[in-house]
């Protein structure tokens, strides 16, 4: 883990980095100083444990904790997460592999921060919330799944398997005409799965506010609570870590979302997609595809 130290990259004392991440709320003198000492060091912020910000704030951890409650958050993690999001997006890209630092092995880092990053989906994400999302989807009259670059990836297994189950599920992967194209015709009783995290790819945001302008549900699977996404657009937000150990991101966490709502999926419409996955199975001796 970094340490908590200031980054030159993000300057202390400016605020930009945090977006809209901190709600301008009613705050009690000691939960001012939390917020102080977030504002001023980013690195330590998005990193530090919760006695550290405390330490520095001068007051106790459940000042911490209730000052994260305040500002709309369901407690110093899931505020930490948010904020270190946030400051992933605004160091460089070279930055960020100073901030990882060296690895003691390559492989074991990224798996055991991956199953670091799937506990804090399990914490981020109420058994309603995804219940929801599996309820809009399972009823959808078409699904299009959305996700550009490294979030093609979970988004690519969700629209193939899906679409093994006899959903109407599709995907665009590509951007520009081709997403406009594939949004314009989204509207009442269809779904808009958008999986963006880390820098919000503008096309795609503003493509999602139009399909949820035009009646369309939006499904947003993302690694920030505020913002425009899934503040403003998203009708059922799903929050997945997705820092790496490197330069890149992670979408370890965000393709078990994706696994999780699939399954979902496939209760509700069981015999469906039974049937949708049988003739699946048939077309793949029909067309010889496999050696076996």
């Amino acid at each position: 883990m970094p340490s908590a130290q200031n980054n030159d990259s993000t300057e202390a004392g400016d605020d930009r980095w945090l977006g809209d991440a901190l709600p301008a709320v009613s705050l009690s003198k000691a939960q001012a100083r939390v917020v102080d000492i977030i504002v001023r060091n980013p690195q330590l912020a998005s990193y530090a444990e919760i006695a550290q910000i405390a330490e520095r704030a001068d007051v106790n951890n459940s000042t911490v904790v209730r000052a994260a409650q305040t500002l709309g958050y369901r407690g110093w993690p899931d505020l930490q997460r948010e904020l270190r999001a946030r400051y992933l997006v605004h160091i460089s890209t070279e930055d960020t592999l100073t901030e990882h630092g060296e690895h003691r092995s390559p492989l074991h880092d990224a798996l055991t921060h991956d199953i670091e990053n799937l506990r804090q989906t399990l914490e981020s994400n109420s058994a309603a919330d995804t219940e929801a999302a599996i309820a809009t989807l399972a009823a959808a009259r078409s699904i299009l799944v959305v996700g550009v670059g490294s979030f093609a990836g979970p988004a690519g297994v969700m629209a193939h398997l899906g679409s093994t189950m006899g959903y109407p599920v599709a995907l665009e992967n590509r951007a520009g005409v081709h997403l406009a194209t594939a949004v314009n015709s989204l509207g009442p009783g269809d779904v808009l799965v958008v999986v963006n995290m880390w820098r919000s790819t503008k096309q795609i945001i503003v493509a999602a506010d139009a399909a949820h302008e035009a009646g369309a549900v939006v499904v947003a699977i993302t690694d920030m609570r505020r913002g425009r996404l899934a503040t403003s657009i998203a009708d059922h937000l799903l929050i997945v870590p997705s820092e790496g150990i490197s330069f890149f991101q992670s979408v370890t966490a965000a393709t078990s979302v994706v696994y999780g709502l699939l399954a979902g999926m496939q209760a509700a419409q069981p015999e469906r997609s039974r049937a949708a996955i049988r003739r699946t199975q048939q077309l793949w001796k029909d067309l010889d595809i496999y050696l076996d």
